[in-house]
């Protein structure tokens, strides 16, 4: 009986690192560009990574994962300028899956500034 648990126990800490990495990578992303434009109505920012949540032109709301604080510093882009009511275009993968209203921002337009959180997927 301890045997199973231990075992049991294993296989989740063992399987967990792999559902973060789907989760944080690419895999869940379709491979081709998206753009989304909207108004910010939500934000978080910081580790692993920041979250907006963006209401595009036809109502929908979408949540924009954003890269890791070091990208935006990289990037120059100033958080600050992250806030509701902005205006904000997001270049980048939308969820594979067409009913996930997420995307992965390479690139994020405010203002008409360009940032690009991934210089190496350009």
């Amino acid at each position: 009986m301890l045997r199973r648990r231990f075992i049991a126990a294993a296989a989740a800490l063992a399987a967990a690192p792999l559902a973060a990495r789907a989760h944080h990578g690419w895999r869940w992303a379709d491979g081709e560009e998206f753009v989304l434009e909207g108004v910010i109505r939500e934000v978080r920012l910081g580790n692993p990574h920041g979250l907006l949540q963006v209401e595009a032109g036809d109502g929908a709301l979408w949540t924009a994962e954003l890269g890791q604080p070091w990208r935006h510093e990289a990037a120059g882009l100033p958080d600050a300028e992250l806030q509701p009511g902005v205006a904000i275009r997001i270049e980048g993968h939308r969820s594979a899956d067409p009913a996930d209203l997420t995307v992965k921002a390479e690139r994020v337009v405010l203002a008409g500034t360009r940032y690009n959180l991934y210089p190496d997927r350009s």
